[in-house]
């Protein structure tokens, strides 16, 4: 979806308990997420390499600018978060970059599995 006011493409990823809202534009590489620099918010860099990795997959990360806003969740979760929705934003700005992050499996959220209340968490267990 795009914004009328600001020109930004806008998308939302989930991971978990864990929601990003991320608008993408044409820009000079910057990646804000609460209005801290990615490096800065996420602190590891495994999280940072999660959340830049849609961007590297297509060769745009000096080129668009992101924003985005995580609530819920942990730091892990919501860089899996951000990862899915700066993957669904690039998707929605150039549909050609669909099959270089679907074969990266950069579109895809984790399942809910059946039988479960979650797609991790299970019942409680009980031996009797």
């Amino acid at each position: 979806m795009i914004d009328a006011k600001t020109n930004e493409i806008v998308a939302l990823g989930r991971r978990k308990r864990a929601t990003a809202r991320v608008r993408i534009k044409p820009g000079s590489g910057l990646f804000t997420v609460n209005g801290r620099p990615v490096d800065e918010y996420l602190a590891r860099d495994t999280l940072v390499q999660m959340a830049v990795q849609p961007l590297e997959t297509v060769g745009l990360k000096q080129s668009m600018d992101v924003r985005a806003i995580c609530t819920g969740g942990g730091l892990a979760g919501q860089a899996g978060a951000l990862c899915l929705g700066v993957a669904r934003a690039l998707v929605e700005n150039d549909e050609n970059m669909r099959t270089a992050l679907r074969s990266s499996g950069l579109l895809t959220r984790e399942r809910k599995k059946y039988g479960r209340p979650g797609a991790r968490k299970r019942f409680q267990f009980s031996k009797r």
